[in-house]
């Protein structure tokens, strides 16, 4: 398959390449022209879960991995579930936070560096890569866990000081190794400005061999899929063309992902995308008019995000008439209402997280009868103890993956929001 960059029709790469590259000319997002189409997906659903991934990734990879090694790779990545936890008798959460960094993030993360050791491996020209990506809560965790101690791949990640949770920083901020951590004196978009300036210089690009695994790199988009098929296979299938799907989304790539997985032939009858006070979208999916206000800072802190670098393939994915602009809808929810909504859930019996709570607000607000709501449970409550626990009264144990790391000497350094100064450090 082909890849097109959205912002520059003349190129055109194969998945090697994009992977490779990030982002195109012009900090332009590569995506496919044309989503391929599923046959037969109920007899999909009811494969095991490596089969089904590997009939899913296969459409977008063939041209450059093979069939074995992508099996190989499938089998590296999937090691952990997505369950699907009932909440009550309508909704439902899919868990995705059963991996090694407890969030979402893993699955993208090490499906991206499993492929870009594959590539490394059958070829022979040594390239050297450097990975820079900007993280405003669990990429950071996923991407450093995925990349550490991997031969000639050096990465850095910036994040904004002060604005994610202790517990998040310390899971990627004590690593060393191959892993450089920058605190930033900003907000996560002025994090994301700094990466796309660095793509911008080419020599740059070309001295380090940058490349970014936030999810503007489309092989983590391609691995999120997967999950959403998996979520409808747990679903009794009189259900699964009543299903609405919400997404807690920041930078959009989750809800990009399930667009994707519908065009493919997954029967979601509808999404909705739930934002915090950071509402781009959900204005934007009201007016029309594209007009982010400076980012706020809120309980989910990871989608403290007022411009959501994977838009642009949501709105290209609207345009090319591969997704209904009318199956999706847009909410903002207020810090009240997710402590309220993070309260209701655990009066049912469920503990959860601010990022979860606002999507569940959102299938609260809009949910049908005879419609099955899902909404996607991205980071474990633990990643976010000091908050779930004032608000819920309760205490929470820290998981294994959490624990190990808490004592651990945080060894990022800080940085102002200056081009230069990211650029001295990945040059040393």
């Amino acid at each position: 398959m082909k890849l097109h960059n959205l912002k520059d029709s003349n190129q055109i790469v194969d998945f090697a390449t994009a992977v490779k590259t990030g982002l195109g000319n012009n900090q332009g997002l590569f995506f496919p022209a044309k989503v391929p189409q599923l046959k037969n997906i109920d007899e999909l659903l009811a494969m095991p879960t490596s089969a089904r991934n590997f009939a899913i990734l296969r459409q977008f990879v063939s041209e450059n991995i093979g069939d074995d090694a992508l099996k190989a790779i499938i089998a590296k990545v999937f090691t952990f579930p997505s369950p699907l936890k009932s909440v009550n008798q309508q909704v439902s959460c899919l868990e995705l936070f059963h991996g090694p960094t407890l969030a979402f993030k893993d699955f993208g993360a090490r499906f991206m560096a499993n492929c870009l050791q594959h590539f490394a491996r059958t070829q022979s020209d040594g390239e050297k890569i450097t990975i820079l990506t900007a993280t405003s809560g669990d990429t950071g965790a996923a991407v450093a866990h995925a990349f550490h101690g991997l031969d000639n791949i050096e990465v850095v990640i910036l994040f904004p000081k002060g604005k994610i949770s202790d517990l998040q920083q310390k899971m990627f901020t004590t690593l060393a190794g191959n892993i450089r951590t920058v605190a930033v004196e900003g907000d996560f978009d002025d994090c994301q400005k700094l990466v796309k300036q660095c793509f911008d210089d080419n020599e740059l690009v070309r001295q380090v061999g940058l490349n970014s695994a936030n999810s503007i790199n489309v092989s983590r988009l391609f691995a999120q899929i997967c999950y959403y098929f998996d979520a409808l296979a747990q679903l009794p299938l009189t259900q699964r063309d009543q299903t609405v799907i919400a997404v807690p989304s920041g930078n959009f790539g989750n809800l990009c992902a399930g667009i994707i997985a519908q065009a493919m032939g997954l029967p979601i009858k509808r999404f909705i995308a739930s934002t915090n006070l950071n509402d781009t979208v959900p204005r934007y999916l009201k007016d029309g008019v594209w007009a982010p206000n400076a980012t706020v800072e809120t309980l989910s802190n990871a989608m403290d995000v007022s411009k959501p670098n994977n838009w642009p393939r949501i709105e290209y994915m609207i345009q090319s008439a591969q997704f209904d602009r009318d199956s999706l809808s847009g909410l903002a929810v207020d810090e009240q209402q997710t402590a309220t909504t993070l309260k209701d859930l655990h009066q049912q019996g469920y503990i959860s997280e601010p990022h979860a709570a606002v999507a569940y607000q959102g299938l609260q607000d809009s949910l049908d009868d005879g419609e099955t709501g899902i909404f996607l449970g991205t980071a474990h409550p633990a990643k976010f103890k000091s908050s779930v626990e004032e608000i819920l009264g309760i205490k929470l144990p820290l998981p294994e993956a959490i624990a190990d790391c808490t004592h651990k000497p945080d060894l990022s350094i800080e940085m102002e929001v200056q081009f230069e100064s990211i650029k001295k450090i990945l040059l040393n």
